[in-house]
């Protein structure tokens, strides 16, 4: 009987310990990527699944994110998706990269008022193939998120890849829903 209530206890500490330990990695913000070239960065993204969000709400299908390096060193963004009612939506911005050791937190925005942009929100590349295939991007509060990929679909090794990532950044990967390509297979 006393040797059931000791591991009765001990499975109970392992328990507490995990849940203490998943706990400390989502309080934690996510990890950057050591390194980004933003030189192979640059270029066309399809995405392929994003965390819901209110400025994406209108696009159906077809989204994609080209990035644009500009001589002052900033970066031009043009996000591209087709609404339900088959219009053409863009919306055009500009990236500035915050961490230049790393290149890979970088702050967007969409707003400009007078020749001043407005309204900057994170956007860390937390995940990044070697080949620059795909690409994941968080922020810090794991609001948002994005599975970016060079072509309309991911491999399941990918898929794979990226869901390891995201448990061990804290993200759910469940709360990323597919994005539709046409083209994809």
């Amino acid at each position: 009987m006393k040797y059931g209530g000791l591991l009765a206890g001990m499975l109970l500490l392992v328990a507490l310990q995990a849940d203490a330990q998943q706990k400390n990695s989502v309080e934690t913000e996510p990890v950057t990527v050591d390194s980004v070239d933003l030189n192979r960065y640059v270029g066309t993204w399809y995405e392929i699944a994003r965390i819901p969000n209110s400025f994406q709400k209108k696009c159906a299908m077809n989204t994609t994110a080209t990035y644009r390096l500009r001589p002052d060193g900033n970066i031009d963004v043009i996000n591209r998706c087709v609404e339900s009612d088959g219009s053409e939506n863009i919306a055009q911005g500009i990236a500035k990269v915050v961490d230049p050791k790393t290149n890979a937190k970088l702050e967007v925005s969409f707003v400009r008022f007078l020749g001043i942009q407005l309204f900057w929100g994170d956007y860390w590349i937390i995940g990044l193939d070697r080949e620059y295939r795909w690409a994941i991007v968080g922020n810090p509060s794991r609001k948002y998120g994005w599975i970016l990929s060079r072509t309309p679909t991911l491999s399941a090794y990918g898929r794979q890849v990226v869901t390891d990532i995201l448990l061990k950044q804290g993200y759910n990967p469940d709360d990323f829903v597919p994005t539709e390509q046409s083209g994809a297979q």
